[in-house]
């Protein structure tokens, strides 16, 4: 299949705003793409490549290419140029990658080299990509969208389960089921904006302590365990007290659900974030990064249990299982509310103690839901306090896909005693159209120097930001960068000089802080 097919469909997507379109375009692509490229096509609607994360920069992409005149470029040889240029190693890897993306950049059209410029920077944005992508899919093979799900959350790859299904219909569907060894796609949770409004959404359910750690899926099968990130990447030989662990517990055969984190030794709380993943990413001398941070899992789920699979079953019973496999000491710190109106102070009071223990917060979990995997659901809800400072732009880039010709990324400072301006992260998140319209027209006002890349501006436009906490950050002049900001609402009203300080932000560095 041609690419520049691939790349009009994205492009028709991302201008369409009724769901029923996208899906109905994604099916009629889906339907054509031949057997042995389905699963790339399906791959890269949804935004992802194959290989991960190859490591090509927006410098690269930016290079000017003369575009070829009609569109010659297939999905496999684009799926082949990313390979070799993700294998490129030791000397002259540079040159040899640059020649790889020229050649790859040169043989595609001018639609055609604008998709593969979001699809390699990961900018792919038409609108709900997994979710859309996953209905054409299934409308595409004659399949239930809901049966698709599942398969897809079992298998953990939507574009294996797609590509199978488009090949075989409901029986090859029918084939997936939970296996020890092969990692699934973790149930996610919704917000609720406090306890009391998680229990009235919830009534009987559990509260637990939300850990700000690294999510982990370990499985068991014998003497062989292995242990999986959020995002199904294998991370056991870098955290062997979690593999130690899990041979030490009653059961041979299981998948539990848990989050790791680090304690700090000189008070036994928890390490920010940014510490357990730096421990988590290191990949060369585990047994040095042990030595300096050691890290627990706290388990709160089990999703299979010898030869019983419990995806089905309500948190309850399978709470019943991991609780047979797994010592108080590895469990995340619960309260069962069964009733949410005589015990709504005793679960407001758990939740301040747990901000005190520094934790981020905790999840409500229904009592009778059963383990949606993959799915952001209604029956688990997350509630953490919500940070927000008033910080200036600096500088915003050009927004691509969907958000093509606005200025979208903002560069968010606080002010410094000097006067100046510290900058503390980017986000492009909780904009809305109408939100990003007038932003590209206010930024371009205020706008003092273009690259084509990134505009910018004189530091006057002021924006309330959300936040879930802070991370030491060395590429930042205070030392810090704004864990998952999102932008609340410009504040034209106020001035720059209205706007929080770098002092304020760090006051919130604290051990009593999200971090």
């Amino acid at each position: 299949m041609l690419l520049a097919e691939v790349a009009r469909v994205s492009r028709e997507v991302a201008e369409s705003s009724a769901r029923s379109r996208k899906t109905a375009l994604l099916a009629e692509l889906f339907a054509a793409a031949p057997r042995d490229e389905a699963e790339l096509v399906v791959s890269y609607l949804a935004g992802r490549l194959p290989q991960g994360r190859p490591g090509i920069g927006w410098r690269a992409l930016a290079r000017e290419t003369e575009p070829a005149a009609e569109p010659t470029l297939t999905v496999s040889a684009v799926d082949e140029a990313v390979t070799r240029f993700a294998a490129v190693a030791g000397a002259g890897a540079q040159a040899e990658r640059r020649r790889i993306l020229e050649g790859l950049f040169a043989a595609a059209t001018g639609p055609e080299q604008r998709f593969l410029r979001s699809l390699l920077s990961g900018e792919v944005r038409q609108g709900a990509l997994d979710a859309v992508a996953l209905e054409g899919a299934a409308a595409a093979a004659g399949v239930p969208a809901a049966a698709l799900r599942r398969a897809a959350m079992l298998e953990g790859s939507l574009p294996r389960v797609a590509a199978a299904a488009l090949a075989g219909g409901a029986a090859a569907l029918g084939e997936v089921t939970l296996r020890v060894g092969r990692p699934v796609q973790p149930m996610l949770a919704n917000t609720a904006g406090s306890v009391a409004e998680a229990l009235a959404a919830l009534g009987p359910c559990v509260v637990e302590e939300k850990l700000d750690g690294i999510r982990v899926q370990v499985h068991r099968e014998g003497d062989e365990v292995r242990v999986y990130t959020r995002s199904l990447d294998e991370i056991t030989d870098r955290l062997p007290e979690v593999a130690e662990l899990a041979r030490s517990l009653p059961g041979e055969r299981f998948i539990l659900d848990g989050e790791v984190i680090g304690r700090s030794a000189r008070d036994g709380r928890p390490v920010p974030f940014q510490e357990v993943a730096s421990r988590v990413g290191s990949r060369t001398d585990v047994e040095a990064a042990r030595r300096v941070l050691p890290v627990s899992p706290f388990f709160f789920d089990v999703l299979a249990a010898g030869d019983d699979v419990l995806l089905d079953l309500p948190v309850r019973e399978r709470y019943e299982a991991l609780a047979a496999l797994v010592p108080q000491e590895f469990r995340v710190r619960r309260l069962v509310v069964e009733d949410p109106v005589t015990q709504s102070a005793e679960a407001e009071e758990f939740w301040i103690e747990t901000l005190r223990r520094g934790h981020e917060g905790v999840m409500a979990k229904s009592l009778d839901s059963t383990y949606a995997a993959g799915r952001r659901g209604k029956h688990w809800l997350k509630v953490k306090p919500v940070h927000t400072l008033d910080l200036v732009v600096l500088a915003v880039e050009r927004g691509h896909g969907r958000r093509t010709g606005l200025l979208s990324n903002l560069h968010l400072g606080a002010r410094s005693a000097d006067g100046t301006f510290a900058m503390l992260g980017k986000t492009f998140k909780g904009l809305t159209d109408e939100m990003l319209r007038w932003q590209t027209e206010r930024l371009g006002e205020l706008a003092v120097e273009d690259d084509g890349y990134t505009v910018r501006v004189r530091p006057e436009l002021v924006v309330e930001i959300a936040y879930d906490g802070l991370q030491r950050s060395p590429r930042y002049p205070a030392g810090v960068a704004l864990r998952f900001a999102r932008v609340l609402r410009h504040r034209p009203d106020k001035r720059a000089e209205d706007a929080d300080t770098v002092e304020t932000v760090l006051a919130g560095f604290g051990p009593d802080r999200s971090a």
